[in-house]
Protein backbone atom coordinates (compact mmCIF):
# COMPACT_ATOMS: atom_id res chain seq x y z
CA UNK A 1 0.00 0.00 0.00
CA UNK A 2 1.38 3.41 -0.94
CA UNK A 3 0.08 6.69 0.39
CA UNK A 4 1.04 9.90 -1.31
CA UNK A 5 0.41 13.12 0.54
CA UNK A 6 0.73 16.48 -1.13
CA UNK A 7 1.20 19.47 1.10
CA UNK A 8 0.63 22.95 -0.20
CA UNK A 9 1.94 25.90 1.72
CA UNK A 10 0.90 29.35 0.70
CA UNK A 11 3.99 31.23 1.84
CA UNK A 12 4.38 34.84 0.88
CA UNK A 13 7.99 35.88 0.35
CA UNK A 14 8.78 39.55 0.68
CA UNK A 15 12.27 40.81 -0.09
CA UNK A 16 13.41 43.49 2.30
CA UNK A 17 16.47 45.43 3.39
CA UNK A 18 18.65 44.35 6.30
CA UNK A 19 17.13 47.21 8.29
CA UNK A 20 13.60 45.89 7.80
CA UNK A 21 14.69 42.27 8.19
CA UNK A 22 16.40 42.92 11.51
CA UNK A 23 13.39 44.71 12.92
CA UNK A 24 11.11 41.84 11.95
CA UNK A 25 13.61 39.28 13.23
CA UNK A 26 13.75 40.96 16.63
CA UNK A 27 9.96 41.09 16.85
CA UNK A 28 9.64 37.40 15.94
CA UNK A 29 12.38 36.44 18.40
CA UNK A 30 10.89 38.73 21.08
CA UNK A 31 14.27 40.31 21.87
CA UNK A 32 15.55 43.85 22.33
CA UNK A 33 18.34 45.45 20.32
CA UNK A 34 20.65 44.83 23.27
CA UNK A 35 19.71 41.14 23.42
CA UNK A 36 20.19 40.69 19.67
CA UNK A 37 23.56 42.41 19.96
CA UNK A 38 24.58 39.88 22.61
CA UNK A 39 23.40 36.96 20.44
CA UNK A 40 25.48 38.27 17.51
CA UNK A 41 28.46 39.33 19.67
CA UNK A 42 28.26 42.95 18.56
CA UNK A 43 27.44 46.22 20.28
CA UNK A 44 23.98 47.66 20.82
CA UNK A 45 25.10 50.64 18.71
CA UNK A 46 25.80 48.35 15.74
CA UNK A 47 22.33 46.80 15.83
CA UNK A 48 20.80 50.25 16.23
CA UNK A 49 22.73 51.61 13.21
CA UNK A 50 21.71 48.62 11.08
CA UNK A 51 18.05 49.05 11.95
CA UNK A 52 18.22 52.77 11.19
CA UNK A 53 19.87 52.08 7.79
CA UNK A 54 23.02 53.94 8.80
CA UNK A 55 25.23 50.91 8.15
CA UNK A 56 24.95 47.30 6.99
CA UNK A 57 26.23 44.30 8.93
CA UNK A 58 29.65 42.93 8.02
CA UNK A 59 29.89 39.67 6.06
CA UNK A 60 30.80 37.86 9.30
CA UNK A 61 27.60 39.06 10.96
CA UNK A 62 25.54 38.38 7.83
CA UNK A 63 26.69 34.75 8.04
CA UNK A 64 25.48 34.64 11.66
CA UNK A 65 22.16 36.21 10.69
CA UNK A 66 21.44 33.90 7.77
CA UNK A 67 20.28 30.87 9.83
CA UNK A 68 18.08 33.15 11.95
CA UNK A 69 16.50 34.74 8.86
CA UNK A 70 15.87 31.27 7.42
CA UNK A 71 14.35 30.00 10.66
CA UNK A 72 11.87 32.89 10.72
CA UNK A 73 11.24 32.95 6.93
CA UNK A 74 12.78 36.36 6.39
CA UNK A 75 14.34 37.08 2.99
CA UNK A 76 16.66 40.06 2.76
CA UNK A 77 18.07 41.67 -0.38
CA UNK A 78 21.75 41.35 -1.15
CA UNK A 79 22.53 38.39 1.08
Amino acid sequence: KCVIIFLYFDIEVIFMTYSEGLKILRKKMLVTQTELAEILSVSFASVNRWENSEHEPTMKVKRKLQPLFEKYNIVVEGK
